[in-house]
């Protein structure tokens, strides 16, 4: 299996600091490839919970681990101007020795924009807005000369990021989603990564076909772009902890993975891995949820990590 394997955490949910300590010594010891978490200010739907600020949070990571890939999945462009972001994701890229990827999104929950007086926009300013700031986060990282630009939402003049990233073209630009016209066409213009989210593998094989193609109409490699998938992973450390996992939610194992979500004993989890590797699946993260279950984390990392 050469398939890469992290984990995802989701921020918004109860993630405090002695929790996302714990998660990222644990991912750095047992041997994941990477750590990602969630950019939210909190839950789509109340109670609230503790929420751990994404890039103070990737700034303790930077300095505190020295193995693990890690990031966003996915910071949304109505959070911050781009040009902050692209400051403060090649600083924490320096400081990690150049291990941030940058998961970028347009936004999608409601409630916190409600909550924090953020403008989410409708969905066709929100994917212009998106476009946009990507441009601009692009360019500032890539770009030799200082940056121009002139939009509806963004304008620059004479801007430079200093100082300048220690990484050739700055971090990889990962984006997410499973939109097959807005969000692959902005995949093949502007990412180093496509990361799905929640889907099978004969979907996960549908839209990387589509995704190839419109790399090849720019003119880029195939291979120039990472495919990644992030999804749902309820990890039973044996068949009788199964049987009541699903029990409790009335849901057989057929009925989990046809959600797109990896679930069971390890050698369900296994061949599900397996399953994704054969479409073309280069890396894949595990959600996991309860960041409390540690012993869970590394009984699943001792029977899936070399």
């Amino acid at each position: 299996m050469t398939i890469e394997i992290a984990l995802m955490v989701e921020g918004q949910a109860g993630l405090t600091w002695p929790r996302w300590q714990r998660i990222a010594r644990a991912a750095e010891d047992l041997g994941f490839v990477g750590l990602y978490r969630s950019d939210h200010y909190t839950n789509a739907a109340p109670p609230d919970q503790d929420s751990l600020e994404l890039w103070v949070s990737l700034t303790w990571l930077a300095s505190y681990t020295s193995r693990i890939e890690f990031g966003p999945m996915v910071s949304p462009m109505s959070f911050r101007h781009p040009s902050t972001t692209a400051r403060m994701a090649t600083a924490v890229d320096d400081l990690s020795g150049g291990r941030l990827i940058l998961g970028l999104g347009a936004g999608w929950q409601v409630r916190e924009h409600e909550n924090f007086g953020l403008d989410l926009l409708d969905l066709k300013p929100r994917f212009q807005r998106f476009e946009e700031g990507l441009e601009v986060i692009t360019r500032l990282l890539r770009d030799a000369a200082p940056v121009n630009f002139e939009g509806q939402f963004y304008r620059l003049k004479d801007a430079v990021v200093l100082p300048p990233t220690q990484r050739s073209g700055g971090p990889p630009i990962l984006i997410g989603g499973n939109g097959e016209k807005r969000t692959l066409e902005l995949v093949a213009r502007f990412a180093d990564e496509w990361n799905a989210v929640f889907v099978t593998p004969s979907r996960f094989a549908e839209l990387n076909s589509k995704l190839d193609d419109m790399l090849k109409a720019r003119g880029r490699a195939i291979s120039s772009v990472r495919r990644s998938l992030m999804t749902g992973c309820w990890f039973a450390a044996h068949d009788a902890e199964l049987t009541s996992m699903l029990s409790r939610r009335n849901l057989t194992l057929e009925q989990v993975q046809s959600r797109g979500m990896i679930a069971g004993t390890v050698p369900h989890i296994r061949a599900q891995i397996d399953a994704l590797e054969a479409v073309g699946v280069q890396r894949v993260l595990l959600q996991w949820l309860d960041v409390d279950n540690i012993e869970g984390v590394t009984a699943l990392a001792k029977g899936l990590l070399p």
